[in-house]
């Protein structure tokens, strides 16, 4: 099973993983957060960011959702990206979560695709003639 890791500032990473455990009713194995917003030593937050990988992988890969594209978080995760076996996608949200849940059983880079995938299927401009809402 791929291995998951949300990697964002401040409890955002917590915050989709306790989202996404509602969603499903449970929380999913091998999902794991780390804030990179809390540590200003940029190698003890490698160091951390490795520490978690090693705890995910079971030989299948990890995963990683950053936040902000060229953020802290994501600058360490770019350090962290071994092709095939640690992948990243920036812009982490709830619906990219759940399409990484759903899918993980897709080869990684597969997975990586999905998510991606996924994010730009789930953004919408909302209208109020398209939404039921108010019916």
């Amino acid at each position: 099973m791929i291995g998951l890791l949300v990697v964002a500032h401040g409890s955002l990473g917590d915050s989709l993983i306790e989202c996404a455990t509602h969603v499903l009713g449970q929380r999913p194995r091998h999902l794991l957060s780390l804030d990179l917003s809390s540590e200003a030593d940029p190698e003890r937050l490698l160091a951390r960011a490795r520490e978690r990988i090693a705890q995910l992988d079971e030989g299948d890969g990890v995963l990683i959702l950053a936040d902000i594209y060229g953020a802290t978080p994501c600058n360490t995760v770019c350090r962290l990206v071994q092709p095939g076996r640690v992948e990243a996608v920036a812009g982490a949200s709830l619906p990219m979560l759940l399409k990484a849940i759903t899918y993980r059983g897709e080869p990684l880079p597969r997975l990586a695709d999905h998510v991606v995938q996924g994010a730009r299927e789930s953004t919408f401009h909302i209208h109020a003639e398209t939404c039921d809402a108010g019916a």
